[in-house]
């Protein structure tokens, strides 16, 4: 069974837990549009120099040339089998391009898995994370602090907050992401294909809500 599934969820939700959890267990690879720009720009392949064009002038890269770099992306031979996408259809063209792309080739139905959280649970979540600026180990100040403040306990670098954790930015975030995910989640409910989980639970019982709704990994 060919299985293609869509993660969405708000900053801070748990999505990059959950999709290397999720890819683990059915065999599928992770694909995020952050590492298809990257790859593409760094191999230097014609989509990529497209891409480079706008990205090089602080322009949003267009729908199209978004849907053709997703496109070239899941035909690759290690999607044979199904794929997990991540941070793709960010757009309701994108999602009506991709519909009509897996219609053409008589793909198995869309999964999408929505994690849903509250921003009261979230902001506490993201403002308190700190980052290690040497080995890059995640903490969090009331849920897993640092044996020393302010310190690695693997590699004794300096910890800070990134700014996109700060207070201002966070909420900044969430208010981007209800303005252009809600349109997504409408047009996926009215198709039928999507699955929402409480993302405020632990990341195992996160993990296992998922699961009940994918099924079995065969």
């Amino acid at each position: 069974m060919k299985r293609i599934v869509v993660l969405m969820g708000p900053p801070g939700a748990g999505k990059g837990t959950q999709a290397t959890r999720i890819a683990e267990k059915y065999n599928i690879p992770h694909i995020s549009t952050g590492d298809i720009f990257r790859a593409n720009v760094k191999g230097g392949t014609p989509l990529g120099k497209k891409a480079k064009e706008y990205m090089d002038k602080g322009l949003l890269v267009p729908d199209e040339l978004v849907c053709e770099l997703v496109e070239d992306r899941v035909l690759q031979d290690d999607c044979r089998c199904g794929y997990l996408l991540d941070g793709f259809p960010r757009t309701i063209v994108q999602a009506e391009y991709f519909d009509e792309f897996l219609a053409e080739r008589e793909c198995s139905p869309l999964s999408v898995l929505n994690i849903e959280v509250g921003e009261d649970v979230l902001l506490p979540r993201m403002v308190g994370r700190r980052v290690c600026r040497s080995c890059g180990k995640t903490y969090h100040l009331s849920a897993m602090p640092p044996k020393v403040e302010g310190v690695c306990d693997l590699c004794g670098g300096e910890i800070y907050q990134r700014a996109d954790d700060r207070e201002e930015t966070v909420h900044e975030r969430f208010r981007v992401y209800e303005e252009q995910t809600s349109p997504l989640i409408e047009y996926y409910r009215e198709r039928g294909a999507l699955s929402s989980v409480d993302g405020s639970e632990s990341p195992d019982e996160v993990f296992a809500a998922i699961c009940a709704i994918l099924g079995d990994c065969r």
